[in-house]
């Protein structure tokens, strides 16, 4: 490196390069997430997180990123849209006969993207100014990544705790590359933009917002087809109506989502018509079938028995009919007991055994 370098410019010369990489937008904070901390510490001792013992775990790293990645001076983190340009996404609640995957499942799994674009970052930070201490994380790494991001101007924490950009929305991933560059940091945001909206507190389908900022993980439909690994509790299946793999109803419901732009990433784009599928269709997969069409997708890591778990609950909640009573009853000798329990349970909404 230069003995005195321009820090100024060089933050700018990252920003370009950062568009050039297909990012949206990046910013630039010091390692300290502030107020975040206790926040989490109270979320966590109210047992909010439910089997995510992850997010327990790794003591204060998680918060202090200098503790996680010695030597840390600067966080530069970058977001990336993923809305599809046709995404649909009401009509396909509104038939519960379709599956309703989260949109951000639909193309190919953002981690290696990401991760791999952050790479071509620092290669080309280091090709400018030689080699250079980073580690760069995308949802891989005891990382609070919405609060990096806000401290970097990138948005405000909203009521349904997502990021969200007054320009942008919230359909976006976010990634982060911890440097001991001592780059010039960005503004935070220093307020959010809810104003008095609760749209997406009474919209949730299962009440998992014990306030605004605060989500019972326990109840959110994303934990419960995504992180839970054993029964969904069934108090809370009818509430899920048609969605077997996430949700996005706080999203939807978001007017700032708006000015959310469709995703200009090919790799973002539904594969194996998962946007169109229907529920029967998707429960007659074979285990092969099912690691052939989740190839390179985020759905592939809640695995075929959970997987068949999340449809069961989804046809107990289709329209009855005789192709839907007749799929459920092909799997009523299933060899996981999880998955015959939750076939039972939605063979007896459709009163039949």
């Amino acid at each position: 490196m230069p003995e005195d370098p321009d820090y100024q410019a060089l933050a700018n010369q990252i920003r370009v390069f950062a568009q050039d990489l297909g990012f949206q937008q990046l910013g630039i904070s010091a390692p300290d997430i502030g107020e975040h901390e206790q926040w989490l510490q109270r979320w966590l001792d109210a047992g909010y997180q439910g089997e995510m013992d992850w997010m327990a775990s790794h003591g204060s790293k998680r918060t202090r990123p200098p503790e996680l990645v010695p030597g840390t001076q600067r966080v530069i983190s970058v977001r990336m849209d993923y809305l599809p340009a046709d995404a649909a996404m009401a009509r396909r609640l509104a038939s519960p006969d379709t599956a309703y995957i989260s949109r951000y499942a639909l193309g190919r799994d953002y981690h290696k993207l990401i991760r791999r674009r952050l790479q071509q970052l620092a290669d080309r930070i280091q090709e400018l100014i030689g080699p250079f201490g980073y580690r760069a994380f995308v949802d891989s790494a005891p990382v609070m990544e919405r609060a990096l991001a806000s401290r970097s101007g990138l948005g405000w924490i909203g009521k349904n705790t997502m990021l969200i950009n007054r320009k942008a929305g919230s359909y976006f991933f976010l990634g982060e590359l911890y440097t001991d560059l001592p780059l010039p940091t960005d503004s935070p945001q220093q307020t959010e933009h809810c104003g008095k909206c609760t749209a997406c507190l009474e919209r949730c389908p299962t009440d998992a917002f014990v306030g605004p900022h605060v989500l019972d993980a326990r109840r959110c439909i994303s934990y419960l087809t995504i992180e839970l690994k054993g029964a969904i509790p069934e108090n809370l299946r009818r509430a899920m109506g048609n969605r077997v793999f996430g949700c996005d109803d706080c999203q939807l419901v978001c007017p700032w989502n708006r000015f959310a732009k469709p995703t200009g990433e090919p790799d973002f784009s539904p594969r194996h018509q998962l946007d169109q599928a229907d529920l029967v269709e998707l429960f007659s997969w074979d285990e092969a079938t099912f690691l052939q069409r989740t190839e390179g997708s985020p759905i592939r890591r809640i695995g075929y028995e959970r997987w068949l778990r999340n449809l069961a609950v989804g046809l107990g909640n289709a329209t009855t009919s005789i192709p839907v009573v007749e799929a459920l009853k092909r799997r009523r000798a299933d060899t996981s007991e999880l998955v015959r329990e939750h076939v039972r349970w939605a063979l007896e909404q459709h009163g039949a055994s």
